[in-house]
């Protein structure tokens, strides 16, 4: 993917929350999941970088433009924490990465003169099926 960018650890509100799914006794006792909470609209990004996050149609950004990534993937707690870290940086390298412009082609007078041609031809084929007397 793209470069990594560091974001501030004060930006970013993380919590400890219990695992969800299978896990014996130990899922009910000990909060290894992490929720992780990023502010999109009050972090120090540049706005374009903040336009582009916030236009992804992301479900895990809020009308309120937080941003929450939850992590369970791992039993450990700093484990899960790095996880969603990365996560999030690596959902901004893909917003800092500003889109190509698209430039808008034509067909060429050829490939047009081609395609009317091949229609004119299948047309008189069908029309060579037809009853005589049609039209």
């Amino acid at each position: 993917m793209s470069e990594v960018f560091p974001v501030p650890p004060d930006e970013v509100e993380i919590t400890a929350i219990r695992a969800s799914g299978p896990g014996g006794q130990n899922v009910n006792k000990v909060s290894s999941a992490v929720h992780l909470r990023f502010d999109i609209g009050a972090s120090s990004l540049p706005e374009d970088v903040k336009a582009r996050l916030l236009a992804r149609g992301d479900r895990r950004i809020g009308r309120d433009g937080v941003l929450v990534i939850k992590a369970q993937k791992f039993r450990s707690l700093e484990k899960n924490r790095a996880e969603a870290l990365r996560r999030l940086e690596e959902l901004i390298a893909v917003a800092r990465k500003v889109p190509r412009q698209r430039v808008p082609t034509r067909p060429t007078r050829g490939s047009v003169k081609r395609r009317l041609a091949g229609k004119t031809h299948r047309a008189r084929i069908k029309a060579g099926r037809r009853a005589p007397g049609e039209d």
